[in-house]
């Protein structure tokens, strides 16, 4: 009965509208919005990559090799079971053009392919030309191949132009647009070469132990069962190391990048609908204020606190289900809107629609955040005495809730963070956040504090100055707005800073220190007969100053004390596809052992193993345990003897795995090195190395780092962007503040006129008001932003910290503009009130 009548107590005051809940629908409704769009965009990929799986992947199923192609007998079993098998071959070269001195060269990764490629899909050329014509045969007499566009004009091609892989020339006849299959390849440092498989006999660049992978694509008779396949292969060829991928997941890596990254925006989202949160708590505050009477009338007639109590959840529940409901609304319709300029910008397929899932999840993380905000000013209520009706109360209710309703608080807030780590799939990263947000909020409400206690204090001792101590004493009294600015803007500032220092120090680290610790050149696939010259040419030349090499190997971990790998690590890193292995009789130089010994230079015995130091703790191995590894369709098994230090901060020579010498006896592999050079030598070197060992792959370091922290530039700006919307919010947040207050202002004015203040006086203290809070957020925000700039810079990037004072300075500035814009957006009508009528109506 009581709720009955409550809901029509509800229905009956929310007649006059919601005009006082704009800021609690707006806030809800960006919040919602942000992460309902976010979620929709990665559905779109999620369903693009699911829908086009089998032309991302290049077939219905691929079997892929490293080192090696397919033995006959495996050659036997593919061609028996699909309908058609196209083998391709991918590797890193060097792609020439020209002869001696004048010779141009540049990282490429070419593709070899065969007839039947591709399966599905088609390849775009310019000019437009059949594949089999643009691969084939030349009037020159040559084989053909075609190059991504970057690569053609960094080289000077144009089409009918000669340019060499290895020892073997070809023709470029076209530039490659798009190939149907990229989202299968894996990480490149160089742009695509594609030709054909058999025209890379005589290059020299397949031999014994040359790093390659050789893939297999299957079209499928239908209705195949994919799993039982898979199963099959495992059972006729267990130790062939082979990987299996499926259509179902064409392109796993760019799959799981989406997945993780869109997993990543949404919980920085989260931390917009925080700051909105406030924005809710604010105005239900506010609503409260203005029903404090009728709360008082209705006590006195006999309604329950109970009563009370449920007649503002529903109206407040109302209002958060019409917030909701306009954010999935916005979050639905934009990515549709802006469907088109995604899908020409994205470089994966997406099918964008209307997606239940993602709005669903950005519902209940509005809802969730609405009911943590709100409950606390809504208990509160319980305490207006219908005395207040009589006299010229406080209608806040004053105190702490009672005991069940912080218990709900909490409960609510471990169901919003439990629905955000099960929705994102990253546990730890959304607790992480979670208690970053909590810490945040905290600190926050605790500078707030100090800024009021402060500006308290400096009101007393600035009574030359009336318009300063206007405003401090405004920002210490009991109606201060201190609070309200400083967690809506505080946060989404810290974010902000704390981008703006990773993004300056990663700059600076990659300017200052990359010539004086990384190597000029990352040189590959050296064969065992190319070393001792390779190394006479480095070591006679002065400008060379230090040359590392190392013997490698590839292979894969499949087990782990007897157990498979998965099992036992889950998905760690280590194990996602092949990794480098090396073998040394003596420690490398520099090698740091944590614990065990390396066993002796004469050593015959089992295989053993060094390991990671930091791999084995992650993975939970110690000394003594046995590690299984794949290479070349041969598992391995060692000991492991001993842990050290692998450091690959400085880009030079690091594996996780080196095994003694007799363990790798008579497996082909090549070595590699790192050379370290001045840059007046560099480019004759590669010209050197690159004529006299055509196989030979060189990788410019600072090239390939400069595309790492390219990447990572644009994760930084993704977060940026998401911590702008948050900035949004807490702008709203702060309109609402300010609109909140506008009727303290409008008599504060009424009373500083008859005092016989001017308006210049009243609009200076109003604005020096909110540029002092502007500047506390700014500040508060700097030391949070730098704190967690130093913790990813020196634990997550391993770069040297320096406070960016360039970054800094905006954070404050902006911080100082938002407030100042919002309060003095609602300054003009306390400046114009005539103050007779403003006192004769609080008679």
């Amino acid at each position: 009965m009581s709720l009955a009548l409550a809901a029509r107590l509800a229905r009956r005051d929310l007649r006059g509208g919601l005009r006082g809940f704009w800021v609690l629908l707006t806030c809800l409704a960006l919040g919602v919005a942000a992460i309902a769009a976010v979620g929709s965009v990665r559905a779109a990929i999620q369903a693009g990559l699911t829908a086009q799986g089998a032309i991302l992947l290049g077939g219905d199923a691929e079997v892929q090799l490293t080192y090696r192609f397919a033995t006959p007998p495996e050659r036997d079993w593919l061609e028996d079971r699909a309908v058609t098998v196209s083998e391709i071959v991918d590797f890193r070269s060097m792609a020439v053009v020209g002869q001696g001195d004048a010779s141009e060269r540049a990282l490429t990764q070419v593709k070899g392919v065969d007839a039947a490629w591709p399966l599905l899909g088609q390849a775009v050329l310019d000019p437009p030309m059949p594949l089999a014509q643009a691969l084939g045969a030349t009037p020159q007499g040559l084989p053909g191949g075609v190059m991504a566009p970057l690569l053609a004009d960094r080289l000077g091609l144009s089409p009918g132009d000669v340019f060499r892989l290895g020892t073997q020339d070809f023709v470029l006849t076209a530039r490659l647009v798009s190939e149907p299959d990229a989202g299968a390849a894996s990480f490149g440092f160089g742009p695509r070469t594609l030709v054909l498989r058999e025209a890379l006999a005589d290059s020299d660049l397949l031999g014994a132990g040359t790093l390659y992978d050789s893939n297999y694509r299957l079209a499928l008779p239908p209705g195949t069962d994919l799993d039982a396949l898979r199963a099959d292969w495992r059972a006729a060829f267990p130790d062939s190391g082979a990987r299996w991928r499926d259509s179902r997941r064409g392109a796993p890596g760019i799959d799981s990048f989406v997945d993780r990254i869109g997993a990543f925006l949404v919980l920085v989202g989260l931390t917009g609908l925080a700051v909105g949160g406030v924005g809710v708590s604010a105005a239900v505050r506010a609503h409260l204020a203005r029903k404090t009477e009728t709360i008082a009338v209705l006590k006195t007639f006999g309604a329950s606190g109970r009563t009370i109590f449920q007649v503002y959840l529903l109206q407040i529940g109302a209002v958060t289900a019409i917030g909701v409901a306009a954010g999935l609304i916005l979050g639905a319709l934009v990515p549709l809107a802006l469907a088109p300029l995604l899908t020409a910008r994205l470089p994966v397929p997406a099918v964008f629609g209307v997606y239940p899932g993602p709005l669903a999840q950005a519902a209940v993380y509005g809802v969730l955040t609405a009911f943590i905000f709100a409950l606390w000013p809504l208990a509160r209520t319980r305490r207006i005495r219908a005395a207040t009706l009589f006299r010229d109360a406080d209608a806040s209710g004053g105190g702490w809730p009672e005991r069940r309703y912080l218990v709900m608080i909490v409960a609510a807030l471990i169901a919003l963070v439990g629905a955000a780590a099960l929705f994102s799939g990253l546990w730890r990263l959304t607790l992480g956040m979670a208690g970053g947000v909590l810490a945040a909020f905290v600190v926050l409400a605790g500078a707030a504090a100090l800024v009021r206690r402060a500006a308290g204090a400096g009101a007393r001792l600035a009574r030359r100055r009336p318009a300063l101590r206007l405003a401090l004493a405004a920002i210490g009294g009991p109606r201060s707005e201190a609070l309200s600015v400083i967690l809506s803007l505080g946060l989404g500032l810290t974010v902000l800073a704390a981008v703006g220092q990773v993004s300056s120090n990663l700059r600076q680290a990659i300017a200052t220190e990359l010539p004086e610790r990384a190597p000029s050149y990352f040189f590959l696939d050296i064969q065992p007969d190319q070393l001792d010259p390779f190394l006479t040419r480095l070591r006679d030349d002065p400008l060379v100053g230090d040359v590392q090499t190392a013997p490698m190997l590839r292979g894969i971990v499949t087990q782990l004390n007897g157990r498979p790998a998965r099992e036992v690590a889950g998905d760690h890193w280590v194990l996602r596809g092949d990794r480098g292995i090396t073998y040394a009789a003596t420690p490398p130089p520099g090698t740091q052992i944590t614990r065990g010994d390396w066993w002796p230079q004469d050593y015959a015995g089992p295989p053993l193993v060094s390991l990671s130091e930091e791999i084995a703790t992650e993975i939970g191995l110690d000394l003594g345990d046995t590690v299984t590894v794949n290479i070349l369709g041969r598992d391995i098994t060692a000991t492991i003897a001993n842990l050290r230090v692998v450091d690959f901060s400085d880009a030079g020579i690091g594996f996780v795995m080196a095994l003694n010498p007799g363990a790798l006896a008579g497996a082909p592999h090549t070595h590699i090195a790192t050379v370290y050079a001045d840059p007046a030598a560099e480019a004759q070197i590669l010209r050197d190395l690159g004529n006299r060992f055509p196989n030979i792959t060189a990788v410019p370091v600072a090239e390939a780092i400069d595309r790492a922290s390219d990447a990572l530039a644009g994760i930084a700006a993704a977060v940026a962007w998401a911590a702008g919307a948050t900035l949004v919010t807490g702008f709203v947040v702060l309109i609402g503040a300010a609109a909140a207050g506008e009727r303290a202002r409008v008599y504060e004015a009424a009373i500083l006129k008859t005092l016989g203040a001017s308006r210049a006086l009243i609009l200076g203290s109003f604005a020096l008001r909110q540029a002092l809070m502007g500047a506390a957020a700014g500040l508060v925000a700097l030391l949070g932003g730098g704190l967690a700039g130093w913790a990813v810079s020196r634990f997550v990037m391993d770069v040297p910290y320096r406070f960016d004072m360039g970054s800094a300075l905006p954070i404050v500035a902006g911080g100082i503009a938002a407030t100042v814009v919002a309060g003095l957006a609602f300054a003009w009508r306390p400046l114009a009130a005539r103050p007779a009528q403003v006192l004769r109506a609080q008679d």
